[in-house]
């Protein structure tokens, strides 16, 4: 749903710039009482593994692909200040090293498949932990509906900035319907990437996953025959546990895919594409400011060999988004003061 040059007029764009540089500055805020020394400089790599995953386009319909936004699981893995900002920096990246995105049209992006997708997700998927069984399936549950949700959520953000702003005269109603057609199907495969991934990191490090922390069931013991929850006892002193082993792995899973896998991903519009030119709204697009980068449209300048192009590109844009990313965030965990606590998401039972 990289929205370019041209869909969104001036004014409209501005305005929402406006309010995407507010969104990241209310962010910078909050993921201070997010990050820690571990979470830190994994909250790059999440960035860099979302930048992955987005390269690889699944067919959902005749003629048409999707990708993972990846506003739900950034907040889920690292919380909604957190996740704003590593979709911000994604979208960054994109747009400057590989002209996907308009530049002008960044603070509609960012407003659209960050603000609104990681909003809608994370409220949503707080609401549900707190009313569904505590543990692992119930956490992977309420992930997948939030990212399912996440996805249409944005398709109608995307429309309303196009009925106030829109270049071209086409019937809203049908742009809403198109739009919010498309990206349901679009959702369920968001959906499924959203929950393998948060259940897969649940099963072997739930104290790294911003959403599941606290989430457990209280110890059930029965008395008279009935089950009554068990007194809470001291929490013992855990050592801390080194984050090397995740990172790498999460580093290597990225780079696989982005060098590898997405050679193979669906060579279709995705749906605001395929929307766009069904609907007449792609008519006054304009020219990508960074047309002339050496890596626009996830290839390099002058290598001849498209697959191995994509897959150097892959592999330089996974790079530079956990290398800026990780900057962003341990700069953001140092500014961090004494009396602001890490926010651990707990849940009382």
């Amino acid at each position: 749903m990289h929205v370019p040059d041209g869909f969104i007029n001036a004014p409209v764009s501005a305005v929402a710039g406006v309010v995407a540089a507010g969104a990241v500055a209310v962010s910078l805020r909050g993921a201070r009482r997010e990050l820690d020394e571990r979470t830190a400089p994994l909250a790059g790599l999440v960035a860099a593994f979302v930048f992955a995953v987005q390269m690889l386009n699944f067919p959902v319909a005749a003629g048409t692909s999707g990708h993972l936004l990846g506003g739900a699981l950034a907040a889920i893995l690292v919380g909604p200040y957190t996740g704003v900002l590593c979709i911000a920096v994604v979208l960054l990246m994109q747009g400057i090293l590989f002209a996907d995105g308009g530049l002008t049209a960044l603070g509609v992006n960012i407003s659209v498949m960050g603000v609104v997708t990681v909003v809608v997700a994370y409220a949503l998927f707080r609401g549900l932990v707190r009313v569904l069984p505590g543990g692992r399936r119930s956490t992977t549950a309420a992930a997948f509906v939030a990212a399912l949700v996440s996805v249409p959520a944005a398709a109608v953000a995307f429309t309303l900035l196009y009925a106030v702003g829109g270049t071209t005269d086409v019937p809203i109603g049908k742009v809403l319907t198109a739009m919010v057609g498309v990206h349901v199907l679009i959702g369920v495969g968001e959906a499924a990437i959203t929950a393998l991934t948060v259940g897969a990191v649940i099963a072997v490090r739930p104290d790294l996953v911003h959403g599941a922390r606290g989430l457990a069931a209280p110890l059930k013991l029965r008395v008279d025959g009935e089950l009554v929850d068990a007194p809470a006892a001291a929490p013992a002193p855990a050592a801390p546990r080194s984050t090397r082993k995740v990172w790498a792995t999460g580093l290597v899973t990225a780079l696989v895919l982005a060098g590898f896998v997405s050679f193979y991903a669906s060579a279709n519009p995705d749906g605001l594409e395929k929307v766009a030119a069904d609907k007449g709204i792609d008519e006054k697009v304009e020219e990508h400011g960074a047309a002339d980068s050496p890596l626009a449209d996830y290839g390099v300048k002058d290598v001849e060999n498209t697959r191995i192009s994509g897959g150097l590109a892959g592999v330089i844009g996974v790079g530079v988004t956990v290398a800026v990313g990780s900057g962003v965030f341990r700069a953001v965990r140092r500014r961090r003061t004494p009396q602001e606590p890490v926010t651990t998401g707990t849940r009382s039972h």
